[in-house]
């Protein structure tokens, strides 16, 4: 994150923040899985696989979908050279609608499983070298960050370096406060909400534009 100009700081945190809103949702609807923790989601199709086969086979369907999502996502992004960041968020937010529109009308289930396939394609709005420079909707990676940057200030490192990784953090759980909240109150509208939101983050980031002027050249470091 600290490797991006604080200007991309705010895209970043508000992406945190929707992921999980609607990780919470998911997870509601899963009762216990998630659509964008696929550590957990693993874990869950292996004791499922011994104790709960259809468990295991929710949870296969989710990650396959948060992959095909990262996948779908990736082939957008190369099409859309510098301005992939935008244009992936318009394709989660798209995503999003689709689950919106769905949810209610069919199982709960279909909708995570297009949930997740959002939350796979989010991951892929920051990318340097053709690979994911900040994984947006898992937080173990932050965490560990956050443990040395607060190590290295205990030792004569920057004083604050850690503070844009609790940020992140704090973002993503309040992200799930708000979701858990939006879904008991407002049901359907919840994911429109998150739909909406993506389109907003989507306008912001055509506004920032590329990472750097290289950006514009090589999608691939965008």
């Amino acid at each position: 994150m600290t490797c991006y100009d604080k200007r991309f700081w705010l895209l970043v945190v508000g992406l945190s923040g929707v992921a999980g809103y609607v990780d919470a949702i998911g997870f509601i609807k899963l009762a216990g899985l998630f659509v964008s923790f696929m550590s957990g989601n693993s874990t869950w199709l292996g004791v499922g696989a011994v104790t709960d086969p259809q468990t295991a086979v929710t949870a296969m369907c989710v990650v396959s979908a948060f992959v095909a999502g990262v996948m779908a996502s990736t082939l957008i992004a190369v099409a859309a050279g510098s301005r992939r960041k935008p244009v992936v968020l318009v394709f989660v937010a798209a995503i999003l609608a689709i689950a919106a529109i769905g949810n209610g009308r069919f199982p709960d289930e279909w909708t995570a499983v297009a949930l997740a396939m959002s939350m796979g394609a989010v991951n892929t709005v920051f990318q340097r070298s053709g690979e994911v420079s900040i994984g947006v909707t898992y937080m173990t990676g932050t965490l560990v960050k956050l443990g040395q940057r607060m190590a290295g200030a205990l030792v004569g490192g920057p004083p604050w370096a850690w503070l844009p990784y609790l940020v992140l953090w704090g973002t993503l759980v309040g992200g799930a406060a708000v979701g858990t909240i939006a879904h008991s109150r407002r049901g359907t509208i919840s994911i429109w909400i998150a739909a909406a939101a993506m389109m907003l983050l989507s306008c912001y980031a055509a506004i920032l534009g590329p990472v750097e002027p290289a950006a514009a050249r090589s999608p691939k470091d965008a």
